[in-house]
């Protein structure tokens, strides 16, 4: 098969077969996105194989409840099939919507809006994650992990965590109820059909603080002030309070913080997609350079107050 030459062509010939009964064997792969799994359309199916290595740290279980709460929610498409043994997945595939990046929510109106529309939904839908997505907890496990392999942190990182315990600190002050989270908003799991946002790759999913979505997407979409304002104004239906900004912004630096190490890890695992090395640095760089900066005293007193 044309689109599995540089994949396991088995792995993806028995998957295929696995959902030959939902009318998807006569229509021909096409390889999609995705940076740690194999993504293929199939005809009115997407099919999602899961990549190596990712069994360290992906929980598929609760990315099946997750992705049918998010279905049921409005927010995620159908599923139709999910098997936590293997971590293939088959969903519905969305007519004619396009996958987003940060050219394409600095180019089609509205878009931070629709976003910031949709994780609301999301948030208040009610749905119950069996996750529950622990930052701190996270990254000991992700540095566990590392700890096993040969890859090396980069300089001053354990020194920047200690440093996050004001951030924890914070927090705890004043700590909003758990809602069902994506938790990992790439602009790649967003898909804009213009009238409305729809979230998909639900792996790293959980009961989270709610900000923690709103300040990652804006950290990968590289959103300036006018569209976070956009983004804030469409979750809260008014301007936001201080402190909500406040939190938003304390997890512009936290995701950084987390996904330096799951950089790593992919490096570890010898991921092919991107320079995992160069991917890892930068978000760490970035992460201390918002926590220097001089209006993150301002946003953690705002979230503590």
């Amino acid at each position: 098969m044309e689109s599995a030459e540089e994949d396991d062509g088995a792995a993806l010939a028995a998957a295929i077969a696995g959902v030959a009964a939902l009318g998807a064997e006569r229509a021909r792969p096409q390889r999609l996105g995705g940076l740690t799994n194999r993504v293929y359309r199939l005809g009115g199916f997407c099919l999602r194989l899961p990549g190596r290595g990712t069994e360290d740290y992906i929980d598929r279980a609760n990315e099946a409840v997750a992705a049918a709460e998010a279905a049921r929610a409005g927010v995620g498409p159908e599923v139709i099939h999910a098997d936590p043994a293997s971590g293939v997945m088959v969903t519905r595939f969305i007519d004619g919507a396009v996958t987003m990046s940060p050219g394409n929510f600095r180019a089609r109106p509205g878009a931070p809006a629709r976003a910031g529309a949709a994780f609301r939904r999301l948030h208040e839908s009610g749905a119950v994650f069996p996750f529950r997505f622990e930052l701190f907890a996270m990254i000991d496990d992700y540095l566990g992990i590392l700890a096993t392999r040969d890859v090396a942190l980069p300089a001053g990182y354990h020194d920047v965590v200690a440093e996050a315990e004001a951030v924890r600190a914070a927090l705890a002050a004043r700590p909003l109820p758990l809602a069902p989270c994506h938790c990992d908003p790439l602009c790649e799991n967003l898909l804009d059909t213009g009238a409305r946002m729809w979230i998909v790759d639900w792996e790293y999913s959980g009961m989270n603080d709610p900000m923690w979505d709103l300040g990652d997407l804006s950290v990968e979409a590289g959103f300036d002030a006018g569209q976070e304002d956009e983004m804030l104004h469409a979750y809260f239906g008014a301007a936001p309070l201080a402190r909500d900004r406040g939190r938003m912004v304390i997890y512009k630096a936290m995701c950084d913080l987390l996904w330096t190490l799951w950089g790593l890890i992919q490096l570890a695992n010898g991921n092919p997609a991107e320079d995992f090395r160069a991917y890892a640095d930068a978000r760490f760089a970035r992460c201390k350079a918002l926590m220097s900066g001089p209006d993150f005293a301002r946003h953690l007193a705002a979230v503590a107050a």
